[in-house]
């Protein structure tokens, strides 16, 4: 019989690109391990559809951080069902559109978004209960104490693939946009993608999803159980 993980708090990071496989790992690990599930980059996302929903540029960085300011997000942890809305308006399909996905790296590169944001997912990691955080900054910026840090990775074919297949849209343009999203999320000034130096980095290209949950189990067993 596998060992089991500890019951009490413990917090695992994952971070990594776009089509590394993040969310669903994340959410399933969380499954497993009766862990809550926090995806940070559907907060950045949220933010970015009230500045686009305000009619501001995202550009705009001092209308963006009017906007990021006076928005309410609330937050569901559960990994069958996460949630978020804004302002009291359910946004988890909106989040998910072109229009969101073009403007959220300018929108997360504003150091006051980051800021408030980084403080509201530090409040919902240090509840009681344990959590499993998806991003591209929690073992390096917003969990460094982190139980276990993951840094998923995979080619840049199979990140392309994944993610077409999710949205339908072709190939080659989503492997463009993946390209530039990740230049843009590696380059800017405030808290960019990186992988921590104590991360297990795990290269996803050639593994299933069980197979990647079963692997961050093991890892979290052996972190919490010394």
């Amino acid at each position: 019989m596998a060992e089991q993980v500890r019951t009490g708090h413990f917090v695992v990071a994952v971070d990594g690109p776009s089509g590394s496989g993040k969310s669903t790992v994340s959410r399933r690990l969380a499954t497993a391990t009766g862990a809550r599930y926090l995806d940070t980059g559907a907060m950045y996302r949220a933010i970015t559809w009230a500045v686009l929903r305000s009619g501001v540029d995202p550009h705009d960085t001092p209308g963006v951080v009017k906007v990021a300011s006076d928005v309410t997000l609330t937050v569901g942890t559960d990994p069958a069902a996460p949630h978020i809305s804004a302002d009291g308006v359910a946004v988890d399909v909106e989040i998910r559109s072109q229009e969101v996905t073009s403007a959220v790296s300018a929108v997360a590169a504003v150091p006051a978004v980051r800021e408030r944001l980084v403080a509201e997912q530090r409040a919902l990691i240090d509840q009681p209960a344990p959590i499993v955080v998806e991003g591209r900054d929690i073992g390096s910026v917003v969990a460094p104490d982190a139980d276990l840090k993951v840094y998923l990775t995979a080619s840049a074919e199979a990140r392309a693939m994944r993610r077409s297949a999710e949205t339908a849209a072709d190939v080659a343009a989503t492997a463009a946009a993946l390209a530039r999203r990740d230049r843009l999320d590696s380059t800017r000034a405030a808290d960019p993608l990186q992988q921590s130096a104590d991360a297990v980095e795990l290269d996803t290209t050639g593994m299933g999803i069980d197979e990647v949950v079963d692997r961050l189990r093991e890892l979290l067993v052996a972190r919490t159980t010394r």
